[in-house]
């Protein structure tokens, strides 16, 4: 088992359409992370790009390794010498008009070892809220994770979070990270059960980035970053606008969980 405690942080903004601005918002939060002794950080899901329409990404996806919403990763990484999960970007597909919406994983040397693209696609209509996020993206098919000092991190993706099968794929974790832009009306009726619920049954850490506030586009995100422990106690949160939650990873406090409540060994199915 291993054993290295690790402070974790996940860092909540409320993204523009201007990537420019959230690239520099992105590099004073994680900075700020990084100041209270995390060495695992993550961003939200479309943290480089909140478009005044849906495909707005679309102009700004960057092949694989190559751009400057990567080059900025890698460069935060390096920096602070962390472990940096990038949110989600946009990355080129096979269809012209549609992209990946992918998290990018890097070490604290800035080089990239890990990639999930985002399976679920969000779909919703209640009066005048609609989204079709299939209109943009292509859907992912591949589970996610790396191994961290502390154990292995599973990723998944907002929309990803309602289809606990996904989770249950990727094996036992010590944390699973969810990069999000919630919708405040889906938020404040599921976001945190949602959460507390992925923790208790696959009894790990998860670690939430959320967008946050009211954009330029008059989307409203819920925000409520947070860090939950195995036992689906929250343990930080951050209700709306921009900031850090953070707090401490502790295997040994993980194991005595699985220890005394042995649930996923008594799996029948």
């Amino acid at each position: 088992m291993k054993t290295t405690k690790c402070t974790v942080a996940a860092v909540q903004m409320v993204s523009t359409p201007n990537v420019d601005e959230n690239i520099a918002t992105a590099r004073r939060l994680v900075g700020d992370a990084a100041a209270r002794g995390a060495t695992l950080v993550t961003l939200p899901e479309y943290w480089p790009i909140m478009g005044m329409t849906d495909r707005d990404k679309v102009g700004h996806a960057e092949q694989p390794g190559d751009g400057p919403i990567q080059d900025a990763l890698a460069a935060l990484a390096r920096e602070h010498g962390i472990w940096l999960i990038g949110g989600t970007l946009p990355l080129v597909s096979g269809d012209a008009g549609r992209v990946l919406n992918t998290t990018l994983v890097y070490d604290p040397q800035g080089r990239h070892v890990g990639r999930y693209d985002k399976i679920h696609l969000f779909g919703f209509s209640k009066g005048d809220e609609s989204y079709d996020e299939a209109r943009t993206i292509v859907p992912g098919e591949t589970i996610g994770s790396f191994e961290a000092p502390f154990g292995k991190v599973g990723l998944a993706i907002c929309y990803d979070l309602r289809f606990p099968e996904l989770f249950r794929a990727m094996g036992e974790c010590a944390l699973i990270v969810v990069p999000a832009a919630f919708t405040h009306t889906t938020g404040l009726a599921h976001w945190e059960v949602l959460l507390r619920a992925r923790a208790i049954e696959n009894q790990c850490y998860v670690l939430a980035s959320a967008q946050g506030g009211t954009h330029e586009n008059g989307r409203r995100t819920f925000g409520h970053s947070m860090l939950i422990d195995p036992w689906g106690v929250v343990k930080d949160v951050l209700p709306e606008g921009e900031g850090v939650v953070s707090g401490e990873i502790d295997p040994a406090y993980l194991a005595s969980v699985r220890e005394s409540l042995p649930a996923l060994k008594h799996r029948k199915l």
